[in-house]
C-alpha cells in the first residue's frame, strides 16, 4: 500500500530549490477551536524523541553540576559542564546568559544545583523555554541516556496562538524516515487531545522552500 505522508514528503524534497547547505525539513501544524489564554492547560510544551534524528546538525547539550555528576557528564561527552560558580559569574549578564541560552539545545542540572542558579538562568532561560531538566545526584547511571534521549530529540512549543512548527528531518534523510518523524510529533497531538480532530491544517517544508499543505488524514 502507498504511504501518501511519504509520497507528499518525497515531493517536497524534490521540488524545493536546491541550496549549497543542507536544509532542515519542518513540520508546521495549525489547530482550531483551541483557546489557550481561556484553557492554557491545552496548550503543547514537550521533548519529543524522535525515531530518527536530523543528520544537519548536532543538537548540543550543556549539563550544569559538581563534582562526580560534572565528571560523569564530561565523560559521557555533554557538549559543556558548568559548575555553579562558573553560572553565578553570568549573574546580571544578560548578553552572555542569552548567548548561553541560544548555543544549546538542552539543558541539564543537577538537582540539588538549580536551586542556587535558578535566579540566574531563571529572567533569560524560562522565556526561552529553556530551564534545565533536572536530575538528582542518585541518579547519575541515568544521565548518559538522558543526554542521548535529547539529542535525538525536538521541543513542542506552544505560545500564545494555537499553533507550532517544529524540525523534523534533513534534506540528506529518506522520505520514509522524516514520515516516521512526523507521525512521532503526532501521536503527541494525538495523546495531548484525544485523537486530531482538533488539527485544522498540516504543512510541510524545507528551511528556504515553501511550504506544501499535507492531508492531515495522511499524518495520523
Amino acid at each position: 500500500m502507498t504511504d501518501s505522508l511519504v509520497l507528499e514528503i518525497d515531493e517536497v524534497i524534490k521540488t524545493s530549490p536546491k541550496r549549497r547547505f543542507c536544509e532542515s525539513v519542518d513540520l508546521s501544524v495549525v489547530l482550531k477551536g483551541i483557546d489557550l489564554k481561556r484553557n492554557p492547560d491545552m496548550k503543547i510544551n514537550e521533548v519529543v524523541e524522535l525515531e530518527y534524528p536530523p543528520k544537519n546538525k548536532k543538537v548540543k547539550v550543556c549539563v550544569f553540576g559538581t563534582g562526580e555528576f560534572a565528571l560523569k557528564a564530561k565523560e559521557v561527552g555533554a557538549d559543556k559542564v558548568m559548575d555553579a560558580e562558573e553560572i553565578k559569574k553570568l549573574s546580571g549578564d544578560k548578553k552572555a546568559l542569552k548567548k548561553l541560552a541560544a548555543e544549546y539545545d538542552f539543558f541539564i542540572a543537577q538537582a540539588d544545583l538549580l536551586p542556587k542558579i535558578a535566579r540566574v538562568i531563571g529572567p533569560i532561560f524560562g522565556p526561552r523555554n529553556k530551564m534545565p531538566i533536572t536530575l538528582p545526584v542518585t541518579a547519575l547511571d541515568r544521565l548518559p541516556d538522558l543526554i542521548e534521549r535529547l539529542r535525538r530529540s525536538v521541543r513542542i512549543r506552544m505560545r500564545d496562538q494555537p499553533y507550532f512548527h517544529v524540525k523534523i528531518g534533513s534534506v540528506d534523510m529518506s522520505p520514509e524516515e522524516i514520515a516516521a518523524n512526523v507521525r512521532k510529533v503526532m501521536s503527541v497531538v494525538r495523546s495531548k487531545y484525544g485523537d486530531i480532530h482538533y488539527v485544522d491544517k498540516v504543512y510541510i517544508k524545507t528551511t528556504m522552500g515553501p511550504a506544501r499543505k499535507i492531508d492531515v488524514k495522511a499524518v495520523s
